[in-house]
């Protein structure tokens, strides 16, 4: 019960108000995965930004299973398996970004997408964690049950051979 695994991964372009930056997004996302990504939308009422409920500001893609492993290798071999320590939080997440997508592996460049980049956050947890989402008898997760950070980082570390920059 104490053995880490994936539980998903999530690849998120944020566009904000721009539908072109958006509609290249969308392309990129399903590129990289052959998924149709999905759309997000703004819940809140932002004039400063001239953002109003029901605006389509993003679009993410969560992955999970063996496709998970095998999309976040690449990832990282664009990362150059590099992380910095202040990209693992308290429970068991690790959050990077890449700034051009032609930095990834067997993938080349797209004049109609140009230059992007994405976030990717990666959820890790234990055998168990169904617990506290399932519909009845939800629980909550011990303390010593949860993933922390060191086990996040030294988990990467076994599985996905990273270097840890302890720079901030």
């Amino acid at each position: 019960m104490k053995e880490i695994r994936i539980e998903k991964i999530t690849l998120n372009i944020g566009a904000g108000k721009d539908a072109n930056k958006l509609e290249k997004g969308m392309k990129l996302l399903k590129l990289l995965t052959g998924i149709e990504p999905i759309k997000t939308f703004t819940t809140k009422r932002i004039p400063g930004w001239s953002l109003r409920p029901g605006l389509p500001i993003g679009c993410k893609i969560t992955l999970r299973g063996e496709k998970a492993r095998e999309i976040l290798k690449q990832l990282l071999e664009a990362n150059d398996f590099l992380l910095k320590d202040k990209q693992f939080d308290n429970n068991g997440n690790v959050a990077f970004g890449i700034k051009e997508y032609i930095d990834i592996p067997n993938i080349k460049y797209d004049p109609e997408i140009s230059i992007m980049g994405f976030e990717i956050c990666v959820t890790l947890e234990r055998p168990g964690y169904r617990v506290k989402k399932r519909r009845n008898l939800k629980s909550k997760i011990g303390k010593m049950h949860k993933v922390n950070k060191e086990e996040a980082i030294s988990f990467m570390q076994e599985n996905f051979n990273i270097k840890l920059n302890q720079e901030g």
